[in-house]
């Protein structure tokens, strides 16, 4: 058993294996369809795993990383710097990635309000709460998958010199560099508040 948890990959196939059972017994036993409506659940599902891997991370970065790093000792930060963090940086962009375009397949899909009347936050036709809501929550999702790629990204390359690309650059230049990720991260820290509110309260309100 060790063995085989011992594996991620092995355990990622088998949560997946066990979620297609779940859809067995809902066809086979539950009578269920495989529907426009179950299809949108798969997007939404998968969007809300890709998001929990995303704003897991960016949580991880500035509530557990940037927090503790002044208390490392000098000898182990290279640890953290150049294992850990480029890592966890792979995940978290791809994570923001997967979870917009998953977001906009799934926004594409709903009964509820068009694609465009939620990127016009249900103002441009008859007015609609929910396309409102989720589309301010849709705008803040895109503001923030713009600051991983294009702002926090490129800066935490020079500020880590990840693959090697800036070995030559100056101490100041990769703390500023690190600052400027620094800075972009925590504001995306601080919309993750109202983008996740958004998010949800699309649901019930």
């Amino acid at each position: 058993m060790a063995a085989f948890f011992g594996n991620l990959r092995n355990v990622v196939i088998a949560g997946f294996v066990l979620a297609l059972g779940v859809t067995a017994i809902y066809v086979g036993c539950l009578q269920g369809s495989l529907d426009a409506n179950f299809w949108s659940f798969v997007t939404r599902w998968l969007h809300v795993i890709a998001g929990v891997m995303w704003i897991g991370l960016l949580y991880y970065f500035n509530f557990v990383q940037i927090p503790t790093m002044p208390k490392v000792p000098a000898e182990l930060k290279g640890g953290v710097t150049g294992y850990i963090a480029p890592q966890a940086l792979w995940w978290f962009r791809y994570g923001a990635l997967a979870t917009i375009v998953l977001g906009i397949g799934l926004a594409s899909q709903s009964p509820s309000y068009s694609f465009h009347d939620a990127l016009t936050l249900g103002l441009m036709g008859e007015p609609n709460m929910t396309a409102s809501i989720i589309g301010i929550g849709m705008w803040l999702g895109l503001v923030m998958g713009f600051n991983v790629w294009f702002v926090i990204w490129p800066n935490q390359q020079k500020a880590l010199n990840i693959g090697g690309k800036y070995p030559d650059l100056a101490a100041d230049a990769k703390a500023a560099a690190g600052k400027t990720a620094m800075v972009f991260s925590r504001i995306n820290t601080m919309l993750s508040i109202p983008m996740l509110f958004c998010m949800v309260g699309a649901m019930h309100i």
